[in-house]
């Protein structure tokens, strides 16, 4: 497979942390073949989500090996218009998720996500699931 980028969703990382078996995971798999990236709205769901004390060391060694794209004016703009839309649509969906589809797409960058309902959603985002 070629080396392509991918933005890692949230419920990604939080499967492989849950793992027993990580070699087996679609974050190991993704690792191998991509190089990968998550949104800082990742890092603050991860770090409000899960123990802290549990999990700490493996969040820091996710991150050595992840790329992080910082949230800035452009990609506040996009989910604007992406919440907007979802409002006409009636489908809305979390604040994060709409951060993270605006990363995806400012990016140019496909999305991995085990939460593909949201997701799919969200007009002019690329999934990998």
């Amino acid at each position: 497979m070629e080396n392509r980028r991918v933005l890692i969703d949230t419920s990604v990382i939080i499967k492989f942390i849950r793992s027993t078996k990580k070699q087996e995971t679609l974050l190991w798999e993704l690792m191998e073949h991509f190089d990968c990236f998550v949104s800082v709205i990742t890092i603050f769901e991860l770090y409000n989500g899960i123990k802290i004390s549990e999990h700490n060391d493996i969040l820091e060694k996710i991150f050595r090996w992840i790329k992080i794209i910082e949230f800035n004016k452009e990609m506040a703009l996009k989910s604007s218009e992406i919440y907007r839309n979802l409002i006409k649509e009636n489908k809305i969906i979390e604040f994060r998720d709409i951060f993270i589809a605006a990363t995806s797409i400012i990016f140019k960058i496909p999305l991995s996500t085990l939460n593909k309902t949201h997701f799919e959603r969200i007009k002019g985002i690329d999934l990998i699931v």
